[in-house]
């Protein structure tokens, strides 16, 4: 028996999530805990589109952008888990709650954000999750959302 997967690098977070360029927020997930808990990096740099227009001369992360991230950090870490790669699965938002911002996100930062499922087994389709992102130990964003897993594309 193979010893279930703790990380995943960019190369795995594309065979399990559709995302690509310029929507492909995530860029390795780490202390993946089966479908329990996991961390997302983010490396936010200058050159992500959406910075040209938020804002000129100040650019900061929009808050939904750093909400998506946390999404595809729990899809990644379902999708580890559950030995999701390469079965098109595709990942809906059905609620986001008790969202909160706490600090600007600017290129140059690193996002680091914790995932935790709070509702979701294996074959179950609608799961909920918590968020906390931060950047050098302080909060940026956190977040309540649900999902829905669907496998239609197999």
């Amino acid at each position: 028996m193979t010893e279930p997967l703790k990380s995943a690098d960019i190369h795995l977070i594309q065979r399990i999530i559709p995302h690509r360029y310029p929507f492909l927020l995530v860029d390795k997930v780490r202390d993946i805990d089966g479908y329990s808990t996991a961390v997302g990096i983010k490396n936010v740099t200058m050159n992500e589109p959406h910075f040209q227009g938020h804002f000129p001369g100040k650019p900061i992360m929009p808050g939904v952008t750093i909400v998506e991230a946390m999404a595809q950090t729990a899809a990644v870490m379902v999708g580890t888990a559950l030995d999701m790669a390469d079965r098109n699965m595709l990942v809906y938002f059905m609620a986001i709650e008790a969202c909160k911002f706490r600090r600007m996100v600017v290129p140059g930062d690193t996002l680091e954000m914790t995932l935790t499922t709070l509702r979701g087994k294996p074959g179950a389709k609608v799961w909920k999750f918590g968020g906390v992102a931060q950047v050098d130990g302080e909060m940026a964003c956190e977040a309540q959302f649900t999902a829905m897993m669907d496998l239609s594309g197999e």
